[in-house]
């Protein structure tokens, strides 16, 4: 029973191996039956969402539910790393905390509301078309001007150049607005 005991210690295997005590026999049957996190779950590739430089992400997710999220060693941007941001994504996305209704406060009001996502860009949608209705210009000073300076639009950095391209076309043409920027650096 003694013997037994005593060849269950990682330093008896390793004095009976003559190891250096980093292999099997520094492990515990616990420790041997672990497996990674992710094991038996599936992977889908994609992008991070938290800046314009595209560091590529491995997603794991398994039965419906969101297992792991780590950098894609095969990525030719990031090769497998990621920044903080990028690094905690997994959390982000499943923190407790996270809200998952839009909050809307109505002017003069001390509280806010949760509203339907559906629900809040219809109101986004109706206010836009309205103040564009309201403030657009056909001519100023006798000149053909076609716009509004009452709407602005200011695209975030997780947009590349090709859809800010296609973001201003629809602002600026279709809807007339003069002030349009954007954060895109690639």
């Amino acid at each position: 029973m003694i013997k037994d005991l005593l060849s269950r210690w990682p330093v008896i295997r390793q004095l009976q191996t003559g190891s250096d005590g980093t292999g099997p026999e520094a492990m515990s049957q616990r420790t041997r039956d672990l497996v990674p996190k992710n094991h038996g779950a599936d992977v889908a590739r994609s992008i991070c969402p938290y800046c314009g430089v595209g560091c590529g992400q491995l997603v794991y997710h398994k039965n419906g539910k969101l297992i792991s999220i780590e950098g894609d060693p095969q990525s030719p941007i990031s090769r497998g790393h990621l920044c903080p941001k990028g690094a905690d994504t997994f959390e982000l996305h499943t923190h407790p905390g996270r809200l998952k209704k839009v909050k809307y406060r109505r002017p003069y009001s001390r509280e806010w509301e949760e509203l339907e996502l559906e629900t809040a860009m219809d109101m986004v949608a109706d206010r836009l078309w309205e103040t564009r209705e309201r403030t657009f210009q056909e001519k100023k000073d006798g000149d053909v001007v076609m716009q509004t300076a009452a709407v602005a639009h200011l695209g975030g950095a997780t947009l590349d150049n090709e859809e800010n391209y296609l973001i201003k076309k629809l602002f600026a043409a279709g809807l007339g607005m003069v002030c349009i920027s954007n954060q895109a650096r690639i």
